[in-house]
């Protein structure tokens, strides 16, 4: 884990998907957006690490996490 200072994931896209919970512009939850500002550095990173997680896991089942749309399997 990194000891650098954690910069926040906002992307400015500041939308939330009902069907997932989860903001269109970063991934988080709103409870990881609520919580953000009170987190320490270590707690940020683990919010980090979750996003990836997520990240992956929506890209596996595949979802374009940064248009958020579908993704058109290749030669479609």
């Amino acid at each position: 884990m990194s000891t650098a200072p954690a910069p926040s994931p906002c992307t400015q896209v500041c939308t939330m998907d009902a069907s997932t919970g989860l903001c269109h512009g970063c991934l988080r939850t709103l409870d990881e957006i609520a919580r953000w500002g009170s987190l320490d550095d270590a707690g940020k990173w683990q919010v980090w690490e979750r996003l990836a997680l997520r990240r992956a896991e929506l890209s596996r089942l595949g979802v374009d996490v940064d248009g958020r749309v579908p993704r058109r399997a290749s030669g479609a």
